[in-house]
Parts: structure tokens; C-alpha cells; sequence
């Protein structure tokens, strides 16, 4: 009933608004998340109380996730991992309530503490190595440009958190945190910086784009594809991301102490907190998750383990590698007969949406090894293929057709993509428009 009052509700209240009358206030988030307080829509939102986040509920599933997370690792590769980089957006902490910050956290063996009567959080309290099972794992967190606007008492927090943990007298392979900020601090040092300089800055571990800046720095080069190899994307993102924030750090050009990070890093970690959408239909997914691993690769040498773990259902979280998800998603959605007959409802816009899921699909195979060659071929005989696909791209928006044959020429370019038949070049280029 509720749901079905919402389309109503939000007719009624753009008028009201709009008339300059009072517009009644709600909570926002995702009601897949079981936050049914939500609905009806059609209220003035606030979004959440960030002196409660992470919240209790987010904590567990951060925990668990966490927990999951290393006992993959450590199942695929043989060894804990000593570092993970972990994306962390805005938007998805406000719909989960800090899940993000929660699963930092518990990385670092680190748990909130909350007043109880208010729920808000107070501090932290560290986790003893004999509760936690295994070693402490060392967390860069790149943050988006929201998050760092809406959450600087989570960013002070986690910071707060890792020099707790720099503190305690604990083995280095039990602590790589201690251990690290302590050879790091020693190492700028040596190099001319005052003693307590040098310690705080080998604590930076929050990242992101200078203040008031916002993105990740790689669409234009993919759009316009003004790069030549991964090392070019990995320049624009570190260009980007080299601004660090906690422990009196308000966006402090540190290059040189993110790259030292992500040359460490073992693993990169992106969590999606609802299946509302997915990682082909959004740039912000290639942009930080592909930024961060083209990065890695390029600082240390070789490709970081990827994950995109899926939390859109709290009482299960799921760790999947990278390439499952985009596995997933090309069949389950993009590829998927029933998806293309839904989007071709809605001509140009659905014709649209095609193109910018191939964009997104070249974004992460320029970024990143997890697409294969098979998934172009599933997205090609999908859209280019059938016949009906084709026309109705053609028919309802022709720059997007164009432009689908212009990315999978480039894709064979790059060398991203081998077509199983060497007559799809030919044939890209004349729907492109182009020479072959």
C-alpha cells in the first residue's frame, strides 16, 4: 500500500513545492535494503545521523564481509593478505549506514563503540590478535569526493583506528600496520622530516581528489581515448586520488605517500550495497575500481586480486573476484534477450543504454584483465548480430549504433578484443561509417 501510494504522493508534493507549501520531511535509502521507513516516497528526505554510522546492523555485515573477504584470500592465494585498497562512496554508506567503514574497520581488527542510548559512535576499541584470528590487514581507503563532503567524522575515525593500531607492540606479521608506518616513518625521517612529521604522515591512509574536486580522473580519457597504455589511465587516476585526508590532513598533496600505499597493496576491494544497478551501467565503477587496479598494476608490476562484493542482501554478503561479476552481468543482464526487450521499450533512452553498456565494458577491460575476450563476443552477437537488435538501434538512435561499432573497433585495436570471425572489423566499419 504504501508503494503504491508513492507515484501519488510525489505528483502532490512537487506541487506543493513548487507553490511554496510545506512538504513533509523522510527518511531516505534503498527499500531493497529492508528499509521499508522509506516509503511512500514523495517527502522532503533527509538522509542519516552521521554521528551513528557505521550503525550497529552495518557493523555485522561489514564484520562478516570482512571476514569472508580474508578467508578468500587466503583460500585462493595460500597467505593472508597484508594490504587491501577499498573504494568508499557516499551515497552507498548513507543507504547502508557506513557498511563500508564498518568492513575497514573489522579489516583492521578494529570494532565501534556506541553510546547506548543514542546509538551514535564514541571511539573504537581494538580487537586482541587471539579474538581475531588472524592478522591485521592494512587498508588504504580511496573515498569519493561526496563522502569526503558528508562524512569527515568516519574519515577521522578510521584514522583514529589505524594509529591505535600503529601503537600496539605486536609482531610485524601479525601488524603489518605497525610495521609499515613504522619503516615508513623511519624512511622520511632519514630523509629531512621532523620525527613527528614523519609519523603522521606515514599514517595516511584516507585518499582522495583535492577539495572541492569530484571523480576519479579517467573518463575523458576513455571517452575521447586520449591514452595509450594502462600506465596512462594509472597517471590520471594517482593524479586525482594523491589528496590526503584524516589526522589534520584536509586534502594534503601526498603523492608520494599514496603510491607508496598502492605499491603494497595486495588486494581491491569494491563494495556494491544494492542490485538497483550494476557495474556495466555506471562510469564511477570503472573509474575508481579499473583507476585503483591500473594503478596497483603499474606501481608494483603485476595486477592485484579484484573483488566486488555483493551486500544488497545484509543477512548473506557475498565476496565475488571481479571477473565472476562481469561474468555475471554480461549474461544475466546485458546480454540477457529479456533486459534488451525491456530497454528497446524506450527507444532513443533504451538505445542509449546499450551503448553505454559496451562503454563501460571496453572502460573495464582497458583497466583491468577481468573481461575476456568471450564477453565482447556475447555483447557483439546481442546488439550488433541480430538483426533486430541492430535496427532497432539504428532506427531509434544512430549516433549510439555508430558509436557501439566505433568502441568494438577500438576494443580489437587495443588489442582488448580478438572477434571470433575476421570479417567483424570489416563490418564494424561500415555500420561506423569508416574505412576499413
Amino acid at each position: 500500500p504504501a508503494l503504491d501510494g508513492s507515484g501519488r504522493r510525489e505528483s502532490g508534493a512537487v506541487l506543493d513545492a513548487l507553490c511554496g507549501r510545506f512538504v513533509p520531511p523522510g527518511p531516505s535509502g534503498a527499500p531493497s535494503r529492508g528499509r521499508a521507513d522509506c516509503l511512500p516516497t514523495g517527502r522532503n528526505f533527509y538522509s542519516v545521523d552521521v554521528r551513528a554510522v557505521p550503525t550497529k546492523a552495518a557493523w555485522e555485515i561489514g564484520r562478516r564481509s570482512a571476514e569472508l573477504l580474508a578467508g578468500r584470500y587466503f583460500q585462493d592465494e595460500g597467505e593472508w593478505p597484508k594490504a587491501i585498497a577499498l573504494t568508499v562512496w557516499g551515497t552507498a554508506n548513507m543507504r547502508t549506514g557506513g557498511d563500508d567503514i564498518a568492513q575497514a574497520l573489522a579489516l583492521l581488527g578494529v570494532r565501534p563503540v556506541w553510546e547506548a542510548a543514542s546509538g551514535r559512535v564514541t571511539g573504537i576499541e581494538i580487537v586482541p590478535l587471539s579474538e581475531l584470528g588472524r592478522p591485521r590487514i592494512d587498508v588504504t581507503l580511496r573515498i569519493s569526493g561526496f563522502f569526503r563532503d558528508a562524512f569527515p567524522a568516519q574519515i577521522a575515525l578510521f584514522h583514529e583506528a589505524v594509529e591505535a593500531v600503529a601503537e600496539r607492540g605486536e609482531p610485524a606479521e601479525a601488524n603489518p600496520v605497525a610495521a609499515r608506518i613504522a619503516a615508513d616513518a623511519e624512511r622520511l625521517a632519514a630523509a629531512g622530516l621532523p620525527r613527528e612529521e614523519a609519523r603522521r604522515t606515514a599514517s595516511y591512509r584516507v585518499f582522495g581528489s583535492k577539495p572541492g574536486a569530484y571523480g576519479a580522473g579517467l573518463q575523458a580519457l576513455i571517452d575521447e581515448g586520449i591514452w595509450s597504455g594502462r600506465n596512462d589511465l594509472a597517471a590520471a587516476f594517482l593524479e586525482w586520488s594523491a589528496y590526503a585526508y584524516g589526522g589534520g590532513a584536509e586534502g594534503r598533496g601526498a603523492r608520494d605517500m599514496l603510491e607508496a600505499r598502492l605499491a603494497a597493496v595486495d588486494a581491491i576491494v569494491q563494495n556494491q550495497d544494492n542490485r538497483e544497478h550494476d557495474l556495466l551501467d555506471s562510469d564511477d565503477y570503472y573509474q575508481f575500481e579499473g583507476g585503483l587496479a591500473a594503478s596497483v598494476e603499474t606501481l608494483r608490476g603485476a595486477a592485484p586480486r579484484i573483488f566486488h562484493n555483493d551486500h544488497s542482501r545484509p543477512e548473506r554478503p557475498l565476496v565475488r573476484a571481479l571477473e565472476e561479476e562481469i561474468a555475471r552481468v554480461v549474461r544475466g543482464r546485458a546480454a540477457n534477450p529479456k533486459w534488451i526487450a525491456g530497454v528497446m521499450r524506450h527507444g532513443y533512452k533504451g538505445a542509449f543504454e546499450i551503448a553505454a553498456t559496451v562503454d563501460y565494458l571496453f572502460a573495464f577491460a582497458a583497466t583491468t584483465d577481468a573481461v575476456g575476450h568471450h564477453h565482447f563476443d556475447q555483447l557483439y552477437d546481442a546488439y550488433i548480430e541480430d538483426e533486430a537488435v541492430r535496427g532497432f538501434i539504428s532506427q531509434n538512435n544512430p549516433p549510439a549504433l555508430r558509436e557501439i561499432a566505433a568502441r568494438f573497433r577500438e576494443a580489437i585495436d587495443r588489442g582488448l578484443w580478438a572477434p571470433r570471425r575476421n570479417s567483424t572489423y570489416r563490418d564494424l566499419a561500415a555500420i561506423a561509417g569508416e574505412a576499413p
